[in-house]
């Protein structure tokens, strides 16, 4: 009876006493994190190099992971029962985003206890959040989007996922979320597609949609920096994105009265309330037979991204010369990770010119009435490669032959780009997952 009493007693002491015992878990957790980094700094050196070291023309990224994060080392795995698998669907009805796989990853954050706390697979399952959450209300939580590729040698690859990663911690920043270390997120990633390795379609029309979400998960009213979050990923296997034409290209509208995203937004970070004012305007534009809405800026009409896309055209310049050209990163689009690739492979071909510069409608219009305008198409993680036949513009209908060139830099952009992507030739942007 003593005893019993006795845990009784201490109990009841922890309860009345645990906001002192947030402070020492803090801060035992604190040395506990930096003495880890310190003992393992080297070798993190010396066996995980930067994944784009050895890329040529590839600019150091500054530094933006925090002291404390999360550890790969302290991942929990909790396995789905028989009963809770799910039946894999045919390649031919995957559509996008229709599946989930069988696990997910979860990695809560509170800063009363701490920051992050250990990161755990479980059963895929629905989320317990609070109606008061800052993410129902302000719009506090980002997202990312990323592929695993089944190759030809049956190896799961993924595509520079570090800059997923930096980007991430980009918008984690700017949304007042807390940060984390990307390749310790990267590593625990690469856990749960080894457990649901089966949902990787054994397909070059497939794969496995990786999508990572940060949401602010504090039950309270107030514009504020949330004091609790929860990291999430879940997995996908899905086919085409967009239902193009007979062709395989797509129509867009470019509508001068709206606009995605203004000088100091947040245009170019992945949040998702850069995302849902844009369903209106698209609908309007399927409506008139468009597939997507190419977004424009300013008195100029500049053009910025289509779609969730950023947009490529490909033109002959004033001096003769077969240029491929981009929007430049002006705080007004996403910095994707496809472009960026596009730039610096297309950059190391010799019969291109390659230039990130402002393009307006003014100049689409002009270089398509001399015959100079060749192509014109949009990239993304979801999409690859969209070429693009017709722009719709206030009450013109401009047709791009981009689908009438011999041998379209779409077309070879797009074959490089999968050739990485499913391991028909070895490249350090692909990364192998064992």
């Amino acid at each position: 009876m003593p005893v019993r009493r006795s845990k009784v007693l201490l109990v009841k002491w922890i309860f009345e006493n645990q906001h002192k015992l947030q402070t020492i878990r803090w801060c035992s957790s604190s040395l506990r994190y930096k003495e880890l980094e310190e003992t393992s700094t080297q070798g993190q050196l010396e066996q995980e190099p930067p994944i784009n070291a050895s890329i040529p023309g590839v600019k150091p990224r500054p530094q933006i992971t925090p002291e404390i994060s999360f550890k790969h080392d302290d991942l929990q795995v909790t396995l789905a029962a028989p009963y809770q698998l799910q039946r894999k669907p045919d390649a031919i009805d995957l559509g996008f985003g229709k599946y989930f796989t069988d696990h997910m990853l979860k990695i809560q954050y509170e800063k009363q206890l701490g920051g992050w706390q250990k990161p755990e697979i479980t059963p895929f399952e629905p989320l317990r959040i609070h109606p008061a959450a800052k993410a129902l209300h302000y719009a506090i939580q980002l997202f990312e989007g990323f592929k695993a590729y089944r190759g030809v040698d049956d190896k799961i690859r993924l595509f520079r996922p570090d800059l997923n990663m930096e980007r991430m911690n980009l918008a984690a920043a700017r949304s007042g979320l807390p940060m984390f270390d990307g390749y310790e997120l990267i590593k625990c990633i690469k856990r749960l597609i080894q457990i649901d390795q089966e949902w990787v379609p054994h397909s070059e029309t497939s794969t496995l949609y990786i999508r990572p979400s940060l949401i602010g998960t504090e039950a309270t009213f107030g514009i504020m920096a949330p004091e609790s979050a929860l990291l999430f990923v879940i997995m996908s296997p899905v086919s085409a994105y967009y239902k193009a034409s007979s062709d395989g290209a797509v129509s867009i509208y470019a509508d001068p009265s709206v606009v995605r995203a203004f000088p100091g937004g947040v245009g170019n970070r992945k949040v998702g309330s850069n995302y849902g004012p844009t369903i209106d305007t698209t609908a309007r534009a399927a409506t008139m037979g468009h597939h997507q809405v190419l977004w424009l800026f300013g008195p100029n009409h500049e053009l910025t991204e289509v779609g969730a896309m950023n947009i490529f055209m490909v033109y002959i310049n004033e001096h003769g010369e077969k240029q491929l050209s981009t929007p430049p990163l002006n705080g007004l689009i996403l910095p994707g990770v496809t472009r960026r690739s596009i730039l610096e492979l297309a950059s190391q071909w010799e019969d291109l010119t390659v230039k990130e510069e402002v393009m307006t409608m003014e100049q689409v219009i002009m270089l398509n009435n001399s015959g100079r305008l060749l192509e014109m198409f949009g990239s993304g993680t979801a999409v690859v490669i969209s070429p693009i036949s017709r722009v719709g513009f206030v009450d013109k209908e401009i047709f791009i032959p981009t689908m009438k060139q011999p041998q379209p830099v779409f077309q070879r952009v797009k074959d490089t780009l999968l050739a990485i992507q499913y391991g028909h030739i070895e490249h350090p942007y692909a990364v192998v997952i064992s």
